[in-house]
């Protein structure tokens, strides 16, 4: 694998629609297995092909994930822990 993983931040941060490259780092394999992957159509989520690029929804890919679809928001968890901070 090239790169490095997404952290939990950076998958609840994108955007609705991500490229191949993105989404593989997600999951966790090379660019070049995810075209072997979508290829064979065995990609863990689906692959949109549009045009000549491949695309992959944020939705898709967070529940191939096994990651709930509702999204926490740094601003939500930061607010949550100076509250939490405050009452103790």
């Amino acid at each position: 694998m090239t790169g490095r993983r997404l952290t939990f931040p950076e998958l609840f941060d994108l955007p609705t629609v991500v490229d191949l490259t993105t989404a593989a780092r997600a999951v966790g394999v090379s660019i070049n297995t995810a075209y072997k992957l979508v290829h064979a159509q065995q990609f863990p989520c689906p692959v949109m092909r549009l045009g000549w690029r491949y695309q992959v929804s944020t939705a898709g890919l967070l529940h191939a994930l096994g990651i709930d679809e509702s999204r926490v928001c740094l601003d939500d968890v930061q607010r949550g822990a100076s509250f939490a901070r405050s009452i103790t």
